[in-house]
C-alpha cells in the first residue's frame, strides 16, 4: 500500500470525514484529499499529527510493518536462491558437457 492509500484507509476505519481529520491535524480538507490522492505528501511533522491522529504508527501508516519488510526480504532471498540454482544448474551442464568432449577426444585419439 501506498501513503495516500493508507490515510484513506485508516481515516475510513475511524470514520473521519476529510475535514475533521484536517481539524485535527491543522490542515485543510483539500490537503488531506491531495494526500490520498498522492498529489502532496505530509512533512515530518504533519506525519507524526497524522499518526497521531488516525491511531497508527509512523511505520503503520508509511507501509513499513515488519509483516510487509519480512515478506519483502524473504521474497528477495528467494529470487536469489532461485537465480544461484539456475547458474549452478548450467555449471553442470557445461561441466558434463566439457567432461564428455574430452573423453570423446582422448577415445579419438586411441
Amino acid at each position: 500500500m501506498d501513503l495516500g492509500k493508507n490515510i484513506l484507509t485508516f481515516r475510513k476505519k475511524l470514520r473521519l470525514s476529510q475535514e475533521k481529520l484536517g481539524d485535527e491535524i491543522g490542515v485543510t480538507r483539500q490537503t488531506i484529499s491531495n494526500w490520498e490522492c498522492n498529489l502532496t505528501t505530509p512533512d515530518a511533522y504533519q506525519l507524526i499529527a497524522l499518526a497521531n491522529a488516525l491511531q497508527v504508527s509512523m511505520d503503520t501508516l508509511v507501509g513499513n510493518s515488519q509483516e510487509t519488510i519480512l515478506i519483502e526480504k524473504v521474497t528477495n532471498v528467494e529470487e536469489e536462491v532461485m537465480k544461484a540454482n539456475s547458474l549452478l544448474k548450467i555449471s553442470i551442464y557445461i561441466l558434463v558437457f566439457v567432461v564428455i568432449l574430452l573423453l570423446f577426444v582422448f577415445i579419438s585419439s586411441n
